[in-house]
């Protein structure tokens, strides 16, 4: 049995219902290469909604799944590419109009539909390749400067360059990206320093966040932060205290140690980076935060990254030109301590 949203069409109108349905329902492919998948995410298409709005004949027999694209595990296959366990993606091919899409719990096309699901797109094993690039550098006596992505890579990050001792940070964001799972993840974009600080690599009382705002936050990620010692600079703090009171906190919560840079460009308000996945009103202006990011000057500083950029959220291109003028302000400041290691190496 697996539940599913099925269609049916009565006089001309289509309804919407959750039904739970005998795995006998689900579409054969005899003879033809037939895979079963057990779905983990799929989208609404435009051809979904107009389906479920009732626009257009695009559904050729009901009753039927909608659900154009998905991504889940292999169950069971008759096609010689797949075997139960793969991680496969369906595009959208013939699926929604003739064939059970992925509105359900499991879904079974043509297996010359699907494609690999890759590696980059899976978290723990994204969390495996990473860290061993970085520890690459490291060993180099690299200091990292990364670019995402979204903000999960920092994880992977400390664990290569904070695995002999937990460093600092000073973190600009919208959000404290402290919460717990997500989508059946640890290791989300909202996780990376909960896992760091559980891992002993980030030493959360030498750990500042700033820029804390919005509606997309809840209270289980800054009662994390909070408890465990991070100092939490709320966007209501910034605002009535200034950029450089917050500059002389950041430095006076991270100390002389090794300090990392780890700058969200939800951090900023959206007027200035619209192109991001969780914009937040009422941020940073660009100016505020590359007075935060030059403040950092004469730190113990072992890296630094800007994370959620998404150009195609921004037609105008600002977003993208606004995070690599942040890459260079943290790149100039990184300059001294690989001046001085060398100098003293």
């Amino acid at each position: 049995m697996f539940k599913a949203i099925v269609l049916e069409e009565t006089d001309g109108k289509v309804e919407a219902a959750l039904q739970e349905l005998e795995d006998s329902r689900l579409p054969g492919f005899a003879g033809e290469g037939g895979v079963t998948v057990a779905i983990e995410y799929t989208t609404l298409n435009y051809k979904d909604g107009m389906v479920l709005n009732g626009i257009g004949r695009l559904v050729r027999a009901y009753p039927h799944v909608p659900g154009i694209d998905f991504a889940g595990t292999v169950e069971a296959s008759d096609h010689p590419d797949y075997a139960p366990g793969d991680r496969v993606i369906l595009t959208g091919w013939r699926v929604g109009e003739s064939t059970w899409g992925g509105h359900a719990q499991k879904a079974r096309v043509k297996g010359d539909w699907l494609v690999p699901l890759p590696e980059a797109m899976v978290n723990d094993v994204s969390v495996v390749h990473i860290e061993a690039f970085y520890k690459r550098l490291d060993a180099a006596g690299t200091l990292p400067v990364s670019i995402g992505g979204d903000h999960s890579i920092t994880y992977p990050i400390f664990r290569a360059i904070a695995a002999e001792r937990p460093i600092g940070m000073v973190h600009i964001d919208a959000h404290t990206d402290t919460w717990d799972e997500f989508l059946g993840s640890k290791f989300t974009h909202g996780a990376p320093f909960r896992r760091a600080v559980e891992d002993g690599l980030l030493d959360p009382k030498r750990t500042v966040q700033i820029g804390i705002r919005g509606a997309q936050n809840t209270d289980e990620g800054w009662t994390f932060s909070l408890d465990s010692g991070m100092r939490v600079i709320f966007m209501e703090e910034f605002t009535r205290i200034g950029v450089d009171a917050v500059i002389a906190e950041a430095r006076r919560v991270v100390g002389d140690g090794p300090v990392y840079v780890s700058f969200d460009v939800d951090g900023l308000d959206p007027v200035y980076a619209p192109g991001t996945g969780t914009p937040e009103i009422g941020g940073l202006t660009t100016i505020e935060a590359q007075a935060l990011i030059r403040g950092l000057r004469g730190l113990d500083l072992v890296g630094g990254d800007v994370v959620e950029v998404a150009p195609p959220f921004d037609p105008s291109g600002n977003t993208a030109l606004v995070g690599a003028t942040l890459m260079y302000e943290i790149l100039c400041v990184l300059a001294e301590p690989v001046a001085a290691r060398r100098k003293g190496g």
